[in-house]
């Protein structure tokens, strides 16, 4: 089973994201997306795309939580997988920590989460931990990105960034530094007062 995922659109419907990413998710067979559409409309239009389901981010408002769960398991071909926004997942002892206990006991194989914006997709504690970025590419992203999921017996995942023209919505000067930056792989914190 394929699975198109998206998260932190922050959007008002399809229009407003790239062609490409509407384009692969019309292929998948279950749409998921993480939180923070920021619109009822951009909702709708997923169920109207295919098989949709998706949780409450920390952005969306009292009427799309009335539509979507703040949480979600999905159980596909015997993996079962998490889906969670993220916020409020960071402290006291870390967002992975934070992510899992959310899921303590429910036994899952992935844990899908938004928030951050920054794409994420790794293994700990025999736990696929997957974050698609924002598909809108809203800061802080580098870029454009969405996930793609394969369920068959193991759960495979992909990381998709959009093309070049697609970037996201940075000036072109901050991009080259940015870009210096996330080739380095420095790890990136977010102080609070």
């Amino acid at each position: 089973m394929k699975i198109g995922v998206l998260s932190d659109t922050h959007v008002n419907g399809l229009k407003d994201l790239p062609p490409s990413v509407v384009r692969t998710l019309e292929k998948a067979d279950l749409i998921v997306h993480l939180g923070d559409f920021d619109s009822p409309q951009l909702l709708g239009e997923l169920r109207e795309l295919g098989d949709f389901i998706g949780v409450a981010g920390n952005h969306d408002g009292p009427e799309l939580r009335n539509l979507v769960r703040d949480r979600e398991i999905l159980e596909i071909k015997g993996k079962r997988l998490g889906l969670i926004h993220g916020h409020g997942c960071v402290l006291p002892l870390g967002f992975q920590y934070g992510l899992l206990n959310q899921f303590k006991d429910d036994n899952v194989d992935a844990v899908l989460y938004g928030h951050t914006h920054i794409i994420k997709n790794y293994t700990a504690e025999n736990v696929l931990f997957f974050n698609p970025g924002s598909a809108a590419g809203r800061f802080p992203a580098f870029w454009k990105s969405f996930g793609m999921l394969e369920v068959n017996g193991n759960i495979t995942a992909e990381i998709h960034h959009v093309v070049e023209k697609d970037r996201a919505m940075l000036p072109r000067y901050a991009l080259s530094g940015m870009e210096w930056f996330a080739s380095r792989r420095f790890i990136f914190h977010r102080m609070l007062p």
